[in-house]
């Protein structure tokens, strides 16, 4: 167990990096493109690449899931899992290109043929990828994919950003995202060498893994791209723009802390997975960490929204701020039960993720329809919030199949990280308002860097009487405190 505790933190490291640096390079991309191009640039790509995730998410085998959690792999899964991606990708690719111009007259939008065009190759060199590349993570090794997303997320921004400097066109996103996808499939065969050949020997043991992933990711992501199609076709361009850029940005506090640790706790969850007391006491320590960190980065990101983008955005982009404040907090709290993912699949509960995935969908799809009919964007964004609740409740189900822990028993151990969080927000709030009235660049950023250091303040001077209060139970501060530890001991050593 304390083998598997240090790789976890040494992977969780690999992992917490990969993404902090991609988050930087995603927001600085953001920051920039946002600059040169419009919000109608967005809307336009928006369109093209939700159509994209949507295809490749219902067709999606989920292969390499299936290759981690594979008590045994051979070679020959390796070559039949490499022979499913390409035939996968081939066949998408050929099908994306065609729908371009049916997809154009639907939306009107003659620019929509070019661009998907282009996208569609890019799914088939992700099919060309390597798929032995996973057996690192499978073994609790992650450098790999520190390597992987920085090398793709760099190289797609110095293209967009070059582009659009020069070109101040939507193609600047568009082979942005295809040079990333070229160097990470190049990268793919660095890491882990791998000479495939075709071959379907050992595909029907990897798609009776996968068959109910793939029906809940085809399920989820209809879910939550279809608001993004019926934007563009009913509320315009510019409308898609400002939500997909106000999406993207309140997602990323949350989607970047949770991703390093959900990705080192699959293979680490497969390894206890038939040990039921290890398991539980595994699970609520990991997921009273992950809200720990992730709860008030995801509030904290809704209470500067305002300021940072008229800052860093400008005028144009002020619509995004409501989206931005409503969606980070949802995005927040959601990670009460974000680890539900990695627990089921890593136990082989795939059904169980179908089902949850199933019932987000029959709730959320008529949510969001009525609540544009009703209110347009903001009604949208509305629809979501409530939605987004009741999701929280259907991640805490799963886990309570799996492991028998009620909802009062997984909501309790996150009991420090909700209460101090609320003081937080109260704090940052009442310090936004003492501040003077000033729309300079020096006064917003003042009063971003302000508002950061008091919620940063208030959020762990709460949690640390809470915990003092509560007799120092183990929890995320003693984790905390021993990864702290550790490190000063590296450092004076």
């Amino acid at each position: 167990m304390a083998n598997i505790k240090s790789k976890l933190a040494k992977g969780t490291a690999w992992i917490a990096g990969a993404r902090a640096a991609t988050n930087a390079l995603g927001f600085i991309s953001t920051l920039v493109l946002a600059r040169l191009l419009t919000p109608a640039d967005f809307g336009l790509v928006a369109l093209g690449t939700t159509m994209l995730a949507i295809l490749t998410s219902v067709t999606d085998l989920s292969l390499t899931s299936a290759l981690v959690q594979h008590k045994d792999p051979q070679a020959y899964h390796f070559h039949s899992a490499w022979t499913l991606q390409v035939l996968r990708g081939l066949i998408l690719a050929t099908a994306f290109a065609l729908i371009s111009i049916p997809a154009s007259h639907a939306f009107n939008e003659p620019r929509l043929i070019g661009v998907m065009v282009v996208l569609s190759g890019s799914v088939f060199l992700q099919g060309l990828s390597n798929p032995r590349a996973i057996m690192l993570t499978r073994q609790l090794v992650f450098w790999q994919q520190f390597m992987l997303q920085v090398g793709a997320k760099f190289t797609a921004l110095i293209v967009a950003t070059a582009i659009a400097f020069y070109l101040r066109s939507y193609w600047a996103l568009v082979w942005g995202t295809v040079a990333g996808q070229i160097v990470a499939l190049l990268l793919s065969y660095t890491v882990l060498p791998f000479r495939p050949r075709l071959s379907l020997r050992g595909g029907r043991d990897l798609i009776a893994f996968s068959v109910w992933l793939t029906f809940g990711q085809m399920i989820n992501t209809i879910n939550w791209k279809s608001d993004q199609l019926f934007i563009g076709a009913y509320l315009g361009r510019t409308a898609l723009g400002h939500y997909t850029v106000g999406d993207n940005l309140a997602v990323i506090p949350t989607r970047e802390l949770t991703s390093p640790i959900t990705q080192t706790l699959f293979p680490a969850f497969s390894k206890i997975r038939d040990d039921l007391p290890r398991l539980r006491e595994a699970y609520q320590k990991s997921q009273a960490f992950v809200t720990a960190v992730a709860l008030p980065a995801g509030v904290g990101t809704a209470l500067i929204a305002y300021p940072l983008v008229e800052l860093t955005m400008g005028a144009k982009w002020l619509p995004s701020v409501f989206i931005i404040q409503a969606l980070a907090a949802v995005f927040a709290f959601q990670t009460l039960g974000s680890l539900s993912q990695p627990l089921a699949i890593a136990t082989g509960n795939t059904k169980l993720l179908f089902q949850r995935d199933l019932q987000g969908f029959v709730i959320r799809f008529p949510t969001i329809i009525a609540g544009m009919y009703m209110g347009g964007l903001t009604g949208i964004v509305y629809a979501r919030i409530i939605t987004g609740s009741l999701a929280i409740f259907l991640h805490m189900r799963v886990v309570e199949a799996i492991t028998q822990l009620s909802y009062w028993q997984q909501l309790v151990k996150n009991k420090r990280s909700i209460l101090s969080v609320m003081a937080m927000a109260i704090l940052t709030y009442t310090f936004s308002l003492a501040m003077p009235s000033d729309n300079s660049s020096a006064h917003l950023a003042i009063k971003i860097a302000g508002m950061i250091v008091t919620g940063a303040l208030a959020y762990v001077g709460s949690h640390y009487a809470l915990w003092i209060l509560d007799n120092r139970p183990s929890g995320p501060e003693t984790e905390i405190g021993l990864a702290l530890k550790s490190v000063r001991m590296k450092i004076s050593g």
